[in-house]
């Protein structure tokens, strides 16, 4: 499966994005150090001085410059306030949007059918696979049950060993070459003008042409005797014949061979012939018996061997190792689309979690960047009323040292309270949700993924038994079902 659960994938991926490129922080406005700021500006010395001069007079309306500073001052820091302010607040009215939760809640529903047309898709392309091998394994099925109602071989189980077992009898083979070899070398070598290596040499050339003219004969030609048919029993009875003749050829002529080599003659195969035909039975050595009689129990042997190593009845083991085949490959391609499946439902499961988990996340994102939101406000609406009480201590600082110096009455203004003109946060309200909404939101969100899972987990259950349908469809004959996977 190429890609699954496309539109899932991409809610998973956007839901788990970080909603803001910044770190939430509520830093205070900066404060003034009202004494600092007394000896800054000198409000005491330069209250004596005008006082001393009856500055301002005392028809005075407009404060005096001393006191156009301290209110400058103070209305700059409540304007660098307020662009702190706004900047804060655009902060969160971007994270606020950038939670989308209209478009997560749009995507749950459109995920909700996707998700599980995908999974349908998934089960299909599986199915079309399946119900392939599912179809060899029919035709396979049918063969086995022809061949069997051919020969007559209902109630009987091909003899199928395992690959051990079959390794086990190849190597009993390849031993009796070498032993065959061993042993023939000894007595070839001692009439043998090149020594050990020349009786070895020939020694091995007999024993393969034994041993290996048995095992062909025992694996295609002499199980033929116990064919239903009657002419293939004569090809295997013919094949007995030819067994027997070939085994007592070889270690005859070896046996004679063995005789001749004492005597070293130039024409070697001349001289076994004549041999043979002038001294049958004439043997002068035992070793010459030995040989003959050890050469015919090696190819008994190997007879033995090869006839155990397939079912006897001719081409019944390789009939019933086609069918298994095809079972074999019918249930493992079975387990790995279950398991495949299994595989993609848990996947899509935990991701549907995460996704129930991250809204719920957001929900308590989206309640504290408004709680933060509106905790700023209320910073600036302190820090504006810290500056207004920071302004009236100043001027009161710089008129009752003014007082104190004059000699004429003060103007009647320095007994009203400055009053900071206050400034309205502008908020951007559009992308709020009310808490009590987006949890009801929220929560049908997550009962519709919660249905998605169940659905799925459904789909699964039906992809299964889907897949075992198959059996009906092509149902297999006498010789079983097929076993589950």
């Amino acid at each position: 499966m190429a890609k699954r659960f496309e539109s899932l994938n991409k809610l998973y991926e956007s839901i788990r994005e970080s909603s803001h490129d910044f770190r939430i922080t509520t830093a205070p406005f900066q404060q003034f150090d009202a004494e600092q700021l007394e000896r800054t500006l000198e409000l005491e010395e330069k209250g004596r001085t005008n006082g001393s001069a009856n500055l301002p007079g005392p028809a005075s309306k407009e404060p005096d410059e001393v006191e156009k500073t301290i209110i400058e001052r103070v209305v700059s820091e409540r304007d660098e306030a307020y662009q702190v302010l706004e900047d804060r607040l655009e902060d969160y009215s971007t994270r606020i949007r950038n939670f989308d939760f209209d478009g997560h809640f749009s995507h749950v529903r459109m995920t909700n059918n996707s998700s599980v047309d995908d999974f349908r898709a998934s089960v299909a392309s599986g199915r079309n696979d399946l119900h392939a091998l599912r179809k060899l394994l029919r035709d396979a099925d049918v063969e086995l049950a022809d061949f069997r109602e051919r020969n007559g071989l209902q109630k009987r189980v091909a003899q199928m060993k395992s690959p051990g077992f079959t390794i086990l009898k190849c190597m009993v083979i390849v031993v009796l070459l070498l032993l065959e070899t061993i042993l023939n070398g000894v007595f070839l070598a001692e009439g043998s003008d090149q020594g050990l290596v020349g009786g070895y040499t020939l020694a091995f050339a007999f024993a393969f042409g034994n041993v290996a003219l048995t095992v062909i004969n025992g694996l295609f030609v002499i199980p033929k005797v116990v064919h239903r048919s009657f002419w293939w029993k004569l090809v295997g009875f013919f094949g007995i014949l030819l067994w027997i003749f070939t085994a007592v050829g070889i270690n005859f002529v070896l046996a004679h061979y063995r005789e001749v080599s004492q005597f070293a003659p130039e024409n070697m195969g001349s001289a076994v012939m004549d041999h043979i035909v002038t001294a049958t039975f004439a043997f002068t050595s035992i070793n010459s018996w030995i040989l003959f009689v050890s050469g015919l129990i090696f190819s008994l042997i190997a007879l033995v061997d090869t006839l155990l190593i397939w079912d006897p009845y001719p081409g019944y083991a390789g009939t019933y190792q086609r069918f298994l085949g095809r079972q074999d490959d019918y249930i493992d391609m079975m387990s790995n689309l279950i398991e495949d499946l299994k595989k993609t439902r848990d996947e899509h499961n935990l991701k549907v979690e995460e996704i129930i988990r991250a809204l719920s996340n957001r929900r308590k994102d989206s309640a504290s960047a408004i709680d933060a939101r509106s905790r700023m406000i209320k910073l600036f609406a302190e820090h504006q009323t810290n500056l207004e009480s920071v302004a009236r201590r100043l001027l009161n600082t710089y008129r009752e040292a003014n007082r104190k110096t004059r000699t004429e009455p003060e103007p009647t203004r320095f007994s009203a309270q400055f009053k900071l003109e206050r400034r309205k946060a502008d908020v951007d309200k559009s992308s709020d949700w009310s808490d009590k909404e987006l949890a009801e939101r929220i929560n049908a969100a997550q009962a519709e993924l919660i249905e998605q899972m169940s659905r799925i987990s459904t789909e699964f259950d039906n992809a299964v038994t889907s897949y075992r349908q198959l059996d009906n469809l092509f149902p297999e004959t006498i010789n079983g079902a097929t076993r589950q996977a």
